[in-house]
This record gives C-alpha cells, structure tokens and sequence, in this order.
C-alpha cells in the first residue's frame, strides 16, 4: 500500500522540513504540498535545516495546486482532526484504525487465494494522510471527502500539538501496524569472565583492601563473600576483569608510597 503524506497550506517553512525528517525516520518518502504560504518552501533555508538529512525527501515532494492534485493515485484516504464533525466520516484513533484497515486488507487477500506483504508498496492501493494548515487545521470540505478522521489521543486539558509532531505519530503508528522496523544490534558485550578469573580478582582485592586498612586480615568478617557475590550478580566481562585488577594494584601502590612517606 503506498503511502502519502500530504500537507494542505501550510504556513511555516519548518514544518515542511520537520515534515520530511519524521516521514524519514519511518520509511516514508512521498509528500506532497497543497498551495503552501511559500512557492519556494522546499528551498528555504528554515526548511532544510529542520530537515536534518531528509533532503532527498524534500528534493522528491511535489507542490501541487489544488488537492485533487495531491490525491491522484490514492484509494483510501485518512483526515487529521482533533475535534469530531458533526456530519462526515468516523472519528477512530490511528491505532484502532490501521489495525481494521489492515486487516480488511488482509481478508480481500485471502478470498482472492494471494500472499500480501504490507511492507511493500502496491500500485493498486494508496494510503493518503491529510494535514490542514496551522492555524486552522483542515477544512469541513476536506474532512468530507476522507474515509477517516484520525484522532491522537492526548490530554483532554490540553490536545494541542505541532503539525510536525502529528506527522511523526502517525508516521510511527502506521510503520508500527505494517510491521515496524527491529531495533538496532546490541553492541558486543565481551566474552564472559570464568570462576578462576573472577576468583583471581577478588583475591588480588582483598589484598589490596588489607594493604590500604579497609579489610582487616584477622577479622575480615563477610566482606569477600559479599564481595564475590556482588561480582556474580554483575557477571564481569574478561575486560572488566582487568579493569578492576588495575584498580586493585593502584590501591596497593598508593598504600605503600603512603608507608614509604
């Protein structure tokens, strides 16, 4: 299902740019522009810099004249309306509806016997979202004509939200529902140290504590069983090993300058 973001009159040149970054992040590229405040918004400098690195999205965004423009090639078409119409379509949060949209999608697959893979896009299906301007959000007429004005849950007392940041959490929240992205690889952590390594530290710290008086050798009561426990929890890396056999011997090479002075 191709996806398209589409801004009707926006009014400020950073939100286009903002616009661009957050489709980016979440594997989108089509925008296009309604009769923007500024014929050269794709090239304002405000613009590109809030695009932070998306600017092949905005080298690829298109400013068109008239909406109609904008929807060509779209077959489902989704508003942004934070406050309910009185006549229009149903007012659904993002999640609840891309959960119903996909799976309607899912259903027409099946009876028709093919495999459908939502992650990619389709020449036959297109998603529109639709973004009013600033001041006024989109106009009745707009909302009309959409098959769902979507509704981000926010706090009753205070639901106002930057358009940009509209943008990211619809972008966030269909990605979610077509299957998302997995997170980054952890970063190696390091080959695991062994009894003998560990036991090999914590006897090089007790000497340690003994040469700078924190443990006393004739009445060391349980501070290296507690010590000892305290490493198994933590599950030393061969490096931390090293690590804290340095500090140990720093410890020790403080304590005799201290006796030497």
């Amino acid at each position: 299902m191709h996806t398209r973001f589409v801004l009707i009159q926006t009014s400020h040149a950073g939100n286009v740019g903002a616009t661009a970054r957050a489709m980016k992040t979440m594997g989108f590229h089509d925008l296009v522009l309604v009769a923007p405040r500024w014929p050269n918004v794709l090239r304002r400098e405000e613009t590109i810099q809030r695009a932070s690195g998306a600017l092949d999205v905005l080298e690829n965004a298109r400013i068109v004249a008239t909406l109609d423009e904008a929807l060509q090639g779209m077959t489902h078409l989704c508003a942004t309306a934070m406050t309910p119409r009185d006549f229009g379509p149903p007012t659904r949060t993002p999640r609840a509806h891309f959960d119903m949209l996909l799976n309607q999608e899912l259903a027409a697959h099946e009876q028709q016997g093919l495999e459908v893979d939502l992650t990619m896009n389709s020449s036959e299906r297109g998603v529109a979202f639709l973004f009013g301007c600033e001041r006024f959000g989109m106009a009745n007429e707009d909302v009309y004509r959409c098959h769902v004005a979507l509704s981000i849950p926010t706090n009753p007392q205070f639901g106002s939200l930057n358009l940009a940041a509209a943008v990211q959490l619809i972008a966030y929240e269909w990605r979610q529902a077509l299957g998302g992205f997995d997170a980054p690889a952890s970063a190696p952590q390091g080959e695991r140290a062994d009894a003998a390594q560990l036991a090999g530290m914590l006897a090089h710290w007790q000497q340690a504590l003994a040469d700078i008086g924190f443990l006393d050798p004739a009445a060391p009561k349980k501070l290296m069983p507690r010590l000892n426990q305290l490493f198994n929890r933590a599950q030393p890396t061969v490096e931390e090993i090293h690590i804290l056999r340095g500090v140990a011997k720093s410890m020790a090479e403080a304590a005799r300058r201290k006796r030497l002075d």
